[in-house]
C-alpha cells in the first residue's frame, strides 16, 4: 500500500470521528455553552474537509492490504484517533496538559474509563458528552464503522475489522464484511437507543441518558457525575444500567442470530453459558459475603450485582466502594479482572471463551493422564476439533500477563505499591478502569507521573486491539522485507 492510500484512509477515518463531533456541538448550543462550540467545530471542519478531499482524490482506486500494512494501518488509525480526541479537551480548557488530555482520550476510545479528572461535574456538559461518546465510538470499532458507512472505499474490509475486533475466532455473520459491520452497528445503535429511553423514563434528562447509554454500551465507564451512577442513589437507574451492562458483555453476533431466528446458534454457544454462570455466580457469592457489611441480603445483592456487572463487563461504573468490602467479597471482584466479557462484545479482558478453552484443555490433560491412549479435543459450541484454538489462546494469555507483569514493574518503579501497580496493570490491559489500592473506584489517575501515563496509554490501546496489533511492531521480522 503506497503512502497516499495509507494517509487517505487515515484522514477518512478521522473525518468519520470528526462528523461525530456534531453531537457535542448540538449539546453545547442547547446548554448555552457557546464558548465551547469552537473547540468541537474547528476539529470537525478540518477533519471533514481533509477527509472529503482525500476521498475524492482516490475514489477510483482500489487498495489492497498486505498483512503488514493491515497491522500498520489499524495501529496508526487508533493512535491518530486518540490524538484527535485530545483536541476538544485541550481547546475547551477542560484539560490543561497534553499528556493528561491524551490519557483521557486513550481511556475513552479504548473503553477503559479511567480518568485523570477529579471534578467531572465542573466540566461543560458538552465535554462530558464527548467523553462518553468516545466510549461508544471505540466500543464497536471505529474502523468497522468506517467500513460500514463507506463500503465504496475500495478496501477489503474483512482483514481490517478482523484486526480491530476481539476474540480468538473472528468471522462474518453475513456474506459481505461491510454488511456484517452495518448489522453489528445497527444492533449496537438500537441497544443504545433503548438504554437511553429507559434512563429517560427513570428521570435523567436526554443529555445524561445518552451519555450513560454511550458509556454503558461501549463498556467504558466515564460518567457525568463524580460518584458515577452511585451519585443518583436510584435503584431504577442501577437496574437499567445493570441490564444493559450484562447485554453489552455478550457477543453481538448472538443478537443477530436472535433476530434472524437462529436460536440453535444461541442455545449451543459455550461462551454464553459460561458467561451467565460466572456473571450470576459471582453476584450470588459476593452478596453472601456482603450480608454482614450491609446487614441485609437484598441490599448486599443490589450492590454486588452492580459492581460485578461493572467489573466483569469492564464498564467500571461505581455505586459502592468495593475497597471497603470484606476481603472475601473483594476476592470475587478481583478475580473478574482476569476474565472480562465475551469475545465479539465491547467488553475487554481475557474474554470468557479463552477461559473456556483453557479449562477444557486442562481437563483433557488430566483425562489423558488417566487414559494415555484416549483421544481428546476441545469442544466449543457443540462441536469438536478446536485444538488449534488451544495454541492461539495459550499464546495470547502468556502475552497478556507478560505485558501486565511489565506494566506492574513500571508502576512500582514510578512509586506505586505492588497491589496498586498490579491491579492497575490488569485494569489497563483489560480496559477495566478502576483498580485496587491507591487507584480504587473513588480515586483518579491524575496523580500519576506523565511517563507512567504515557505507558498506560500504550497499554490501553494494545489491550483494545488484542495486544498483537501493537506488539507485533517490536518483532524484528516485521521490519524485514
Amino acid at each position: 500500500m503506497n503512502a497516499f492510500a495509507f494517509f487517505r484512509l487515515i484522514f477518512i477515518v478521522l473525518s468519520v470521528v470528526g462528523i461525530s463531533l456534531s453531537l457535542p456541538i448540538g449539546v453545547a448550543l442547547y446548554c448555552g455553552e457557546d464558548s465551547v462550540v469552537p473547540s468541537f467545530l474547528v476539529p470537525m471542519v478540518v477533519s471533514v474537509f481533509l477527509g472529503v478531499c482525500f476521498f475524492l482524490l482516490g475514489r477510483k482506486k482500489s487498495v489492497k492490504f498486505s498483512i503488514r500494512s493491515v497491522f500498520l494501518f489499524v495501529a496508526s488509525a487508533w493512535l491518530a484517533i486518540s490524538f484527535f480526541g485530545t483536541l476538544p479537551l485541550l481547546f475547551s480548557g477542560s484539560v490543561k496538559s497534553f499528556v493528561d488530555a491524551f490519557f483521557e482520550s486513550c481511556s475513552g476510545f479504548s473503553t477503559t474509563g479511567c480518568t485523570i479528572l477529579s471534578e467531572v461535574e465542573s466540566l461543560p456538559r458538552s465535554v462530558n458528552f464527548w467523553r462518553c461518546e468516545m466510549h461508544w465510538l471505540g466500543g464497536m470499532g471505529i474502523i468497522a464503522l468506517t467500513v460500514a458507512l463507506l463500503p465504496l472505499l475500495g478496501v477489503g474490509g474483512f482483514n481490517l475489522i478482523k484486526a480491530e475486533s476481539t476474540g480468538p475466532e473472528k468471522g462474518k455473520i453475513t456474506p459481505k464484511m461491510a454488511n456484517t459491520a452495518e448489522m453489528l452497528w445497527a444492533l449496537y445503535g438500537g441497544l443504545t437507543l433503548l438504554h437511553a429511553i429507559a434512563l429517560r423514563i427513570c428521570g435523567l434528562d436526554w443529555i445524561d441518558s445518552f451519555s450513560y447509554a454511550f458509556s454503558t454500551l461501549g463498556t467504558g465507564g466515564f460518567a457525568t457525575m463524580n460518584s458515577s451512577v452511585g451519585s443518583y442513589g436510584s435503584l431504577s437507574i442501577e437496574i437499567v444500567c445493570f441490564v444493559f451492562m450484562f447485554l453489552a458483555g455478550i457477543n453481538f453476533s448472538l443478537y443477530y442470530y436472535l433476530l434472524t431466528g437462529k436460536f440453535s446458534e444461541i442455545r449451543k454457544n459455550t461462551e454464553l453459558k459460561a458467561y451467565i454462570l460466572i456473571f450470576f455466580g459471582s453476584i450470588l457469592l459476593s452478596a453472601i459475603f456482603l450480608v454482614p457489611y450491609y446487614s441485609n441480603f437484598f441490599t448486599a445483592l443490589r450492590y454486588s450485582s452492580f459492581q460485578v456487572a461493572a467489573v466483569m463487563t469492564t464498564t467500571g461504573y461505581m455505586t459502592s466502594d468495593y475497597l471497603l468490602w470484606p476481603p472475601a467479597a473483594q476476592f470475587f471482584i478481583f478475580m473478574l479482572f482476569f476474565i472480562g466479557g465475551s469475545a465479539g462484545s465491547t467488553a475487554g479482558g481475557v474474554k470468557v471463551v479463552r477461559i473456556c478453552v483453557l479449562f477444557r484443555h486442562a481437563k483433557n490433560e488430566m483425562m489423558r493422564m488417566l487414559h494415555p491412549h484416549g483421544v481428546y479435543s476441545v469442544r466449543l459450541n457443540g462441536s469438536s476439533g478446536k485444538n488449534d484454538l488451544v495454541f492461539n489462546v495459550c499464546s495470547f494469555v502468556f502475552v497478556y500477563f507478560a505485558l501486565a507483569a511489565l506494566t506492574t514493574f513500571f508502576g512500582t518503579a514510578a512509586g506505586l505499591d505492588l497491589m496498586t501497580a498490579f491491579s492497575a496493570s490488569l485494569s489497563m490491559v483489560g480496559n477495566v478502569g478502576p483498580a485496587f489500592g491507591e487507584l480504587g473506584p473513588t480515586s483518579n489517575y491524575g496523580v500519576l507521573p506523565d511517563t507512567l501515563k504515557i505507558w498506560y496509554c500504550f497499554v490501553m490501546i494494545a489491550g483494545r486491539l488484542e495486544l498483537y496489533n501493537l506488539l507485533i511492531f517490536f518483532l524484528p521480522d516485521y521490519w524485514k522485507k
